[in-house]
């Protein structure tokens, strides 16, 4: 029989591999998933690209379907992230540009994961369960009244919050969603950390302008609501086709 201390051991050990194991097969599941779609991917190709035995991904995850639900409810909890930035008594330059640069940075790093949403939605989310989409329409509708306040306390333009997050998905996913078009657009082979922090910029300098986003005590001006940490950016020269 094991004492107290060598059996607490040897249960951290296993908690450690099993989370190890589960990473893997999850970081392996969304490059299968993202490359082949959820009909197309294949457990065996999971297990190949994870270094594990076919029976190991059957042990962690029942079903192909818990490993690709498992995956959604990651994104969404990371998405969930980012929206903490978007706090009612934060000056709203800071917040909505932080929620922004938040976005971008998930775009950047998580491509693959965007993508495999982005996909599970063109083919009309099929896989998005009843509380996935309750959870992210109650926490849309939580936040929007962040953008009503601001709205009452005359530090933002009257627009309508949903579709201005409807908005702000779009421009910041297109970077992982449709980035061979990010590319080509800026004529480049691969987007850089430059790339998504110009984006950034540019993207919460239209926003905080085209929302009227004032100063906390300012009145309404008529200049430009720059973003926080705004550079001028050099100019690119477009070649006429």
């Amino acid at each position: 029989m094991k004492a107290p201390r060598q059996a607490k051991s040897a249960e951290t050990s296993a908690l450690r591999i099993g989370d190890r194991n589960r990473g893997r097969i999850l970081a392996a599941a969304i490059e299968v998933f993202a490359l082949r779609g959820y009909d197309g991917a294949r457990i065996k190709e999971i297990a190949e690209r994870s270094r594990l035995p076919k029976a190991n991904v059957y042990y962690y995850f029942r079903t192909k379907r818990a490993i690709y639900e498992t995956i959604i409810d990651n994104l969404v909890g990371e998405w969930d992230a980012a929206l903490a930035e978007l706090d009612a008594a934060r000056d709203p330059r800071e917040a909505l540009s932080g929620y922004i640069r938040a976005k971008l940075e998930f775009s950047r790093k998580r491509t693959a994961q965007s993508r495999l949403f982005a996909n599970e939605v063109v083919h009309g989310g099929r896989f998005l369960s009843g509380a996935v989409r309750r959870h992210m329409r109650a926490a849309t509708a939580e936040k929007a009244k962040v953008f009503e306040s601001w709205m009452k306390a005359g530090l933002m333009d009257p627009v309508d919050p949903v579709h201005l997050f409807i908005l702000l998905w779009g421009a910041t996913q297109f970077y992982a969603d449709f980035g061979v078009m990010a590319k080509n657009g800026l004529g480049v082979e691969r987007l850089t950390r430059a790339h998504f922090d110009a984006a950034a910029g540019t993207i919460a300098q239209i926003v905080l302008k085209g929302c009227g986003i004032r100063l906390r005590g300012s009145r309404r001006e008529s200049g430009q609501a720059e973003a926080p940490g705004q550079r001028s950016l050099p100019s690119r020269s477009v070649s006429k086709a």
